[in-house]
């Protein structure tokens, strides 16, 4: 086993202790490798999924984060084939959600909602995928494509 260091913020590392505490935990080691674990089969089941999906990205962040709002509007451009549309929400003075739908392929989804989640100043973040079972191009009843 090895000793690390990190770094958390203080509102998070509260509701670390109030879960431990509740759940019975004899220190914060022992929560964090649980969470830690939870988190990775949660990633790998997240990545397991292949082909085209719609997805849902939901992300809470500080808008004050020094440029986060430029790199955000950014990596939205750069990827604008994959958003369909965003909903922003103000929470309070400090924090902002934004919810996401798009669409494409699950590894490049995937890719993207991780870029944005691990952006400096995004407190949390989420994305659900749903496999379509379609190919990319799809023709409707009316005879045109849709991409």
């Amino acid at each position: 086993m090895q000793r690390i260091t990190i770094t958390i913020e203080d509102d998070l590392l509260a509701e670390i202790d109030a879960a431990a505490e509740a759940r019975g935990y004899q220190n914060r080691s022992e929560i964090i490798r649980d969470l830690a674990r939870a988190g990775l089969q949660q990633s790998s089941e997240d990545t397991a999924q292949a082909g085209t999906c719609v997805a849902g990205l939901v992300y809470v962040y500080d808008h004050a984060a020094r440029d986060l709002s430029k790199r955000l509007v950014q990596e939205f451009h750069g990827h604008h084939d994959l958003a369909l549309a965003t909903l922003h929400v103000h929470l309070d003075d400090n924090n902002c959600m934004e919810m996401t739908a798009l669409r494409g392929d699950a590894a490049e989804l995937r890719h993207f909602a991780d870029h944005i989640i691990a952006e400096r100043g995004v407190r949390y973040g989420r994305v659900v995928m749903i496999p379509t079972g379609e190919s990319k191009t799809r023709v409707r009843k009316h005879g045109h494509r849709h991409e």
